[in-house]
């Protein structure tokens, strides 16, 4: 007689479910940390955005030379007159001849510190990294005063070169004002591009070194395209920080007649709710905006493009 063995089947034990105390205990949390954000958001941002767009909408009316004036609603009729006045739309223009020229060199200088940085050929990295940073923790006005005595001939230490080359003329403030920009924000990119170099693990180095790639082509052929989302970001910020040009050209004004009132877009804006104009400045303010807001997408679009 023979006996078939019996099969015992062992239970696996029951995984506990989760316990949804726990996930509603953190869904109660989630307000504190988003409603002061939210809150920040909507009074410091979309509330000026708005009123600013409502204050465009409206225009002063006087009743006689000398009456009382009282604002109505006007319409468009403030944007009208934004895009038949010439001097703005020739600050615009100079701005953007600006950002063509400055950007690239400026953003070339802060890529070429970064890489030189991260190779390890510069000793003491740590002290070179907070001496290129160190510029823009000048304030832009502080900064442009102190260029402007060392442009300005009459004050300048190095007048065999201002004199003989007067940087605070119309053919040449453009360009000296590019050189204050690039000095305060070369540091402030080197470190967000370098940031991202760190970042890259250090196993892609050694599979390409064992490959035979040398510093310059591990530079050009891994560094460089890894890091282009950061150029990419520092890009835009330099777009939208060229179109609010106003601290560097507000101060020159006070070493250059070549600077008038209306010499960029912001200094417009700021000159016309001097006068005070506040419906009209307002106008500038909001196409200023959208302008500023097409040119960076327009760039992110064709940087994603290039990218695929």
């Amino acid at each position: 007689m023979t006996m078939t063995p019996t099969m015992t089947t062992v239970e696996e034990p029951a995984t506990k479910a989760p316990r949804r105390g726990g996930a509603i205990r953190y869904g109660r949390a989630v307000p504190f940390f988003v409603v002061p954000f939210g809150l920040l958001f909507i009074l410091f941002y979309l509330l000026p955005i708005g009123y600013a767009i409502v204050q465009s909408l409206y225009t002063v009316e006087r009743t006689g030379t000398f009456g009382p004036a009282r604002e109505v609603f006007g319409g468009l009729e403030q944007y009208r007159r934004v895009f038949a006045d010439g001097p703005f739309w020739a600050s615009i223009g100079r701005v953007l001849l600006f950002g063509v020229v400055q950007v690239p060199v400026m953003l070339g200088l802060a890529l070429l510190l970064a890489l030189l940085l991260d190779s390890g050929l510069v000793k003491g990295r740590r002290f070179f990294r907070l001496a290129f940073f160190v510029p823009y923790a000048v304030p832009g006005v502080i900064a442009a005063i102190m260029w402007g005595f060392l442009y300005s001939p009459n004050l300048s230490p190095l007048k065999p070169v201002t004199s003989a080359v007067d940087l605070l003329s119309a053919d040449f403030v453009l360009w000296a004002m590019a050189n204050v920009v690039t000095w305060v924000y070369v540091g402030y990119n080197m470190l967000i591009i370098y940031s991202s170099l760190l970042a890259i693990p250090a196993e892609v180095y050694e599979a390409a070194r064992l490959d035979g790639a040398g510093p310059a082509r591990i530079a050009w052929s891994i560094k460089i395209p890894l890091v282009l989302p950061a150029i990419v970001l520092t890009t835009v910020f330099s777009i939208i920080g060229t179109l609010q040009l106003l601290a560097e050209p507000q101060v020159f004004r006070s070493f250059s007649s070549a600077v008038s009132s209306t010499y960029t877009p912001n200094l417009t804006v700021y000159s016309t709710s001097s006068v005070p104009n506040f419906n009209l400045a307002a106008a500038f303010s909001v196409v200023l905006a959208l302008t500023t807001f097409v040119l960076s997408f327009a760039f992110l679009k064709f940087t994603s493009r290039s990218a695929r």
